[in-house]
């Protein structure tokens, strides 16, 4: 797959948490959730920690789990949202999935163009 530069922003980051508490995203600053969100991308932990929390571990698809090692985050607070741009080879629905992980819903897609 062909490397994409993901452009999201996060309205609100301090208060921006997943469902679970034990997976979701407790820091406040921009550079702390690119770190964490980087780390979820390059390596499937964060993944394979939500998988063993699922009633059948053994039927989610393990695809879901891929991850880049080549992948890079950056964040930037902006007056009040912060500005998150994501380089990976990636498909959208994994890191969709991590977001969602990290900070539920509290995230935009606003572009998505080649790296």
């Amino acid at each position: 797959m062909s490397t994409q530069r993901y452009f999201i922003s996060i309205d609100d980051l301090p208060r921006a948490r997943g469902e679970s508490h034990e997976l979701s995203f407790h820091g406040g600053s921009p550079e702390s959730f690119a770190s964490l969100l980087q780390d979820a991308l390059r390596s499937p932990s964060l993944w394979q920690r939500w998988r063993q929390m699922q009633p059948d571990p053994d039927a989610i698809d393990p695809a879901l789990g891929a991850s880049d090692p080549a992948a890079v985050v950056s964040a930037e607070q902006h007056d009040l949202h912060t500005d998150v741009q994501v380089v990976t080879s990636l498909p959208h629905a994994i890191i969709r999935h991590r977001l969602g992980l990290l900070i539920g819903k509290h995230w935009t897609l606003r572009d998505v163009k080649a790296a």
